[in-house]
């Protein structure tokens, strides 16, 4: 995949034929405007050419390589939470199980550079990352791929590792 120039002139024109506004400068405190621009910055060229990036409510996501990643604006705090789904628990979660996944981030396990979220609402539990600061675009870009690819790996093999240790403990003590 090609990316166009995301600064200068070039930069500029690229945004224009896009549809997009122009970018906000990395470092630059983040704007819902700066977090919209930077989502569709990401989602576009996946194939969502009409995504809005985030909608009316703060809300947007792609599904990409069996991955599904979502992004949400926080007004209050001024931030983009991105999340990257580990698993969807079909009834809430057994004791131990948020914290062996939380144990399997502390001992260092690659979590793609995010960290363990359980949203109770919706019982999912992800990888998220949290942006005050505008990233550069192709960081961000790098950085949403490294937490989907995380995810993944999450949700295959951590997730058998810690319901191996939560419901099965006995089984290790073997080994």
């Amino acid at each position: 995949m090609a990316t166009a120039p995301r600064n200068g002139l070039a930069g500029l024109l690229m945004s224009w034929v896009a549809g997009l506004s122009p970018a906000t400068p990395a470092g630059a405190p983040m704007t819902r405007e700066g977090a919209q621009r930077l989502v569709q910055s990401f989602v576009r060229p996946e194939g969502a050419m009409q995504s809005p990036g985030l909608n009316a409510e703060g809300f947007g996501g792609i599904t990409m390589g069996g991955a599904q990643l979502y992004f949400e604006w926080h007004e209050d705090t001024k931030a983009l939470e991105c999340s990257a789904l580990v698993y969807k628990f079909h009834e809430p979660p057994k004791p131990g199980v948020i914290d062996g996944f939380k144990a399997e981030e502390k001992e260092g396990t690659d979590s793609g550079g995010g960290t363990v979220d359980y949203e109770p609402e919706n019982r999912g539990l992800y990888l998220s990352r949290t942006y005050t600061q505008v990233p550069d675009e192709r960081a961000f870009a790098k950085d949403m791929k490294k937490l989907m690819k995380a995810s993944l790996k999450w949700g295959h093999e951590v997730l058998d590792r810690v319901a191996s240790r939560v419901f099965h403990p006995e089984e290790l003590e073997k080994r």
